[in-house]
Formats: structure tokens, C-alpha cells, sequence
């Protein structure tokens, strides 16, 4: 197999595996699971993989007081708080639409850039996310957007998540990695997470237990995480064989699958409103990518 033919593979398959994530998602919270009983389990098996697959590249694991800021940082921006407020949308809103929302992540992350001086001024990757936040306002604002019962204020709850992403993109480049890999750094910003959310769980009686017999949601919260860990570690090796704005192209693959997977699974439709910011959505990520020149 050509190496070009490859990347292509590995670019479809992270895009259908981190589709498929908000689905399951929606399964996961269709007992009344809460936020933090499942972000718990989340970060656990994420520090195994992550610990698992860096021990494996001969890396070593750290937990050093120096790295302290850069976990916690990757913790609240990158995994405890947008994964809270992923989870907490996907009780109330279809899991196509939040595939579609959590593609505002470049077009978030490129103003904060701008703000913070680590990009240049462009009217192209500006009216990218002029593109975006019409898209936002059609899946809010239109009657006929979302279905009957569904609370918008559940739309920018769930855009909240791609909002920290974006921060935590622009954290990372303006702190840097202090000459750890990304799975180092993920290990330790799990720990960190599992410091803070253990005890917002057991205070809050959210906590869930694996005693018990299994149901759907319980493995939907198993599948959900070993695939996003798997899907990220593709995307760390993606990066490092072809490139990061080739790598970035899984965004409109992501969002694809996550309405598609949900359609066939669930069982959802979607308004013409949402095909519709979809689209916007995918054209905006188009403008506001890094091009050639400027990656």
C-alpha cells in the first residue's frame, strides 16, 4: 500500500471513530447517567491507553510538579470541563447536531489566535467563521430547527465544548509541550482530571459503578472511550507522518459520520436548518484552515 494511500485510510477511519463517539454518547445518557460519573470513566481508560501506548513507544511516564500548569491546563480546557458540557447537550439534543456544533472548534480557535497574536490577520478565515456563527444561529434560531421540545439554550451549552478546545489549542501554543509528546501530556492532564472529578462525583451521587450487570449505556461509555483514545492516537501519528493541516481535514469527516452514523443508528432526522449550518459549518472549516504557507 502507497504511503499517500494509507494516510487517506487512517484520515477516514479517525473520522468515522470520532464520529461514532457522539452516538454513543447519546446512549450513554439515555438512563440518566450524569456529566461527571461518566467523565471519571472516561479518564481512566484514557490514563491506561495513554499510559499503555507511551510506555510501549519507549517513552517515559511523568508526573513532575514542573509539568503541574501544562496538565492542568490540558485537564480543564481539553477533557473535565467540554467533555462535561458535551455530555450534559447530548441528554437533550440529537447527536448529529452536536457532530455538527463540535465542528466550530478551528473556527473558534482561529479569532483567539488572532487575539493573542498567533495568527495574521486574514479576510478569508474571517468570513470562515462568519460562516460558523451563522450556522450556530440557524440551528438556534429557526422554530423548525431542532425537534419539538428541544431547548435551544442546549445548542450553545454544547458549542461551549468546541469553545475550550479551541483555548486549549492556543494554550498549548503559547505554553508549549515542554518536550513531552502528546500522549505524555494526556496521560498526566488524566490524572490531573481524575483528581478534580472523583470528588465532584462522589459529591454529587453521580458516581457509576461497574458492579452490576451491563446494559447499553454502560458499554457505550466503554466503547466511547477506548475509540476517542484510539482515534487521538491516530491522529497523533497522522500529524507525524502527513502533516498537521492534512490531519486537520478529519474535521468534515467527523462531522459527516456523526450525522450519518446517527441517522442509521438512532434513527434521527434533521431539518433542511441543519443540513443547512452543516454546510456552512464544512465551508467554514475550509476557510479558516491553515494553508500550505502559513502552517
Amino acid at each position: 500500500m502507497k504511503p499517500v494511500t494509507l494516510y487517506y485510510l487512517v484520515l477516514v477511519l479517525m473520522g468515522a471513530a470520532w464520529g461514532a463517539v457522539f452516538p454513543l454518547s447519546k446512549i450513554a445518557v439515555s438512563t440518566g447517567y450524569k456529566p461527571f460519573g461518566i467523565l471519571v470513566w472516561q479518564m481512566l481508560v484514557g490514563l491506561l491507553l495513554a499510559g499503555i501506548l507511551t510506555v510501549l513507544r519507549g517513552r517515559r511516564l511523568t508526573l513532575s510538579p514542573r509539568y503541574f500548569i501544562l496538565f492542568l491546563g490540558v485537564a480543564l480546557l481539553g477533557t473535565v470541563v467540554p467533555n462535561w458540557f458535551s455530555i450534559t447537550a447530548a441528554r437533550e439534543l440529537p447527536a448529529g447536531v452536536i457532530s455538527v456544533i463540535i465542528a466550530l472548534v478551528p473556527l473558534f480557535s482561529m479569532p483567539i489566535a488572532l487575539l493573542l497574536g498567533f495568527e495574521k490577520l486574514s479576510v478569508i478565515r474571517l468570513f470562515g467563521t462568519f460562516c460558523g456563527a451563522i450556522a450556530v444561529f440557524l440551528l438556534i434560531g429557526p422554530d423548525t430547527s431542532l425537534p419539538e421540545g428541544t431547548r435551544v439554550i442546549y445548542v450553545l451549552v454544547a458549542a461551549m465544548a468546541p469553545f475550550l478546545y479551541g483555548c486549549e489549542g492556543n494554550f498549548l501554543t503559547w505554553y508549549g509541550a515542554r518536550g513531552l509528546d502528546a500522549l505524555q501530556i494526556l496521560f498526566g492532564a488524566s490524572v490531573i482530571g481524575l483528581v478534580l472529578a472523583i470528588p465532584l462525583t462522589l459529591g454529587s451521587g453521580q458516581f457509576i459503578s461497574p458492579l452490576h450487570p451491563w446494559g447499553a449505556p454502560d458499554w457505550a461509555i466503554l466503547a466511547a472511550s477506548v475509540i476517542n483514545w484510539s482515534a487521538y492516537a491516530g491522529y497523533v501519528w497522522l500529524i507525524g507522518r502527513a502533516g498537521p493541516v492534512f490531519s486537520a481535514q478529519v474535521a468534515y469527516l467527523v462531522t459527516l459520520f456523526g450525522v450519518l452514523i446517527s441517522m442509521l443508528f438512532l434513527g434521527e432526522s434533521y431539518s433542511w436548518f441543519v443540513w443547512l449550518a452543516m454546510a456552512l459549518m464544512l465551508l467554514g472549516i475550509f476557510l479558516v484552515q491553515p494553508r500550505d504557507k502559513a502552517a
